[in-house]
């Protein structure tokens, strides 16, 4: 996953693995592993070493390209109106992260409970 999309980046701005490692100071041979999955994981110094060569950031070289193209959604009307309101009435930030990491926990613990629910339910029905 890491080397498809190392790949995709260094052939998007035209260099070749030599010219990559070189530019990057990184070794040719351990580029081409990653590249090719012989190696991989590879360290975040290398990751940050390749990314600023790329003009990229270290979560893009660690992302698919379907998950990129997700990351580019365009906010709706909807979506404006919504975060525009929630500024208006004071939300921060901070506000909106504590949120949403609130809808994650509520997620996982729902997740969490519809599995073990079929035992609860055959314990009831005993």
């Amino acid at each position: 996953m890491v080397g498809e999309r190392l790949r995709e980046l260094r052939m998007k701005k035209g260099y070749s693995i030599s010219e990559l490692a070189e530019l990057a100071g990184v070794s040719k041979s351990y580029l081409s592993y990653i590249e090719r999955d012989v190696q991989k994981n590879p360290s975040l110094q290398f990751l940050r070493k390749i990314a600023t060569t790329l003009e990229t950031e270290v979560e893009d070289l660690l992302g698919t390209p379907s998950e990129m193209q997700a990351k580019k959604l365009i906010v709706d009307d909807e979506w404006n109106k919504l975060l525009n309101k929630a500024i208006l009435e004071g939300m921060s930030k901070k506000d909106f992260i504590e949120f949403r990491d609130y809808l994650k926990f509520r997620k996982w613990k729902d997740a969490k409970n519809q599995k073990t629910n079929p035992i609860l339910e055959d314990k009831q029905n005993d």
